[in-house]
């Protein structure tokens, strides 16, 4: 689960608050390119404020990127997603992780950025690598089951799947109107109605 705390410090603002708006600026300004002076200024308070509540960036990185990977690992462990043909597993995983990431956008789209420079970056990287590999066991098992066309690579498929959804990070934009659950069947009709070996 996300890690979640009401603890209070100076008033307006709680971990959660603070999390949303450290995020927002690792977003706009990269998590190398922002120090806790950054933080203090656009939050409207001090550093020691900031540090009432967090040891550092690092930890706001950190309970940032876990958001967005608790979120995704949740997907996996629902009951469609572990249970029937792999095809229609494989669909589920993909149509909510959609969801997930219109509905935790800021905090996968800074998942999506990590690069691997500090400790907390490398573990990040090391659980998307753990989510890609359940997804890529499924279009194997739905390959074996003969419910994807053979004549597509399955690591390739992976990667074309999941190249998709994570694009959504670069154009959605909730304001728009568009709403997840349209964003996520568009997404599962273009991708499956393409790999499935029968009619669609």
């Amino acid at each position: 689960m996300a890690e979640r705390t009401n603890r209070r410090g100076r008033p307006g603002y709680d971990l959660d608050g603070l999390l949303d708006v450290a995020v927002q600026v690792f977003n706009e300004r990269g998590y190398d390119g922002t120090s806790m002076e950054v933080l203090a200024g656009r939050l409207g308070i001090t550093k020691s404020a900031i540090y009432y509540h967090v040891s550092g960036k690092d930890e706001l990185l950190r309970l940032g990127v876990n958001r967005a990977l608790d979120a995704l690992f949740a997907v996996v462990d629902e009951p469609a997603a572990t249970t029937g043909p792999a095809i229609d597993r494989l669909e589920h995983v993909v149509r909510r992780s959609v969801q997930v990431l219109v509905d935790e956008l800021p905090f996968v789209t800074l998942l999506l950025r990590v690069r691997g420079n500090t400790r907390v970056e490398r573990q990040a990287l090391s659980r998307r690598r753990e989510f890609d590999q359940v997804v890529s066991d499924l279009v194997k098992e739905a390959e074996r089951e003969g419910s994807i066309r053979p004549d597509v690579d399955p690591a390739l498929t992976s990667r074309l799947l999941f190249g998709m959804v994570n694009s959504i990070i670069e154009w959605y934009r909730p304001a728009r109107g568009l709403r997840a659950e349209h964003v996520a069947e568009a997404v599962t009709k273009i991708a499956f109605d393409g790999l499935r070996s029968g009619p669609a």
